[in-house]
């Protein structure tokens, strides 16, 4: 396996990332989400221009392995990871997890104390792996349909003590 390479996302790249959260939600998501879910959820990227502007609206960083895009995070404010997809042929490669790593000490780099996200039922474990825990299952809906999800919150330790004096 190719190394995974990070580089922030500029708007040329809102097409692959509208293709990636599609494929990665009716591939990864079908498990756990009937297909009138996955749908209504996946619809949010039907409008590639408003798509792209989120992702610029907020800190998105994209992974690259053997120099595709295989899967994009972004981090909303200091405080919270907002989107997180990766390409179904990149799933399992270490992709989520060099994403959420980064996004991690971009947030502790901001002065954030913990670190947020509304966790699907696909990407639960991952977080979980990842030292983020579980504080209360939601309903949230999207178009017509009812999504649960799961926020999931990850506390950075107290700042170190100041130097003393001699």
């Amino acid at each position: 396996m190719s190394a995974v390479a990070l580089r922030p996302f500029v708007p040329a790249d809102a097409k692959r990332c509208a293709e990636i959260f599609r494929a990665s939600i009716e591939e990864l998501a079908a498990e756990d989400y009937d297909a009138d879910q996955r749908e209504a959820w996946a619809s949010r990227a039907d409008d590639e221009e408003a798509f792209g502007a989120r992702l610029a609206g907020a800190l998105t960083l994209l992974a690259v392995i053997d120099g595709e895009i295989a899967g994009f995070a972004s981090l909303k404010g200091a405080e919270e990871i907002d989107m997180l997809f990766v390409d179904p042929e990149f799933a399992r490669q270490g992709v989520g997890r060099t994403l959420v790593d980064a996004l991690t000490r971009l947030a502790q780099s901001r002065g954030a104390k913990r670190l947020t996200t509304e966790a699907s039922d696909v990407a639960k474990p991952l977080f979980d792996r990842l030292g983020f825990t579980a504080q209360k299952r939601n309903l949230v809906r999207k178009g017509d349909q009812w999504l649960a999800n799961t926020t999931m919150t990850k506390t950075f330790g107290a700042d170190p003590a100041p130097p003393t004096r001699h």
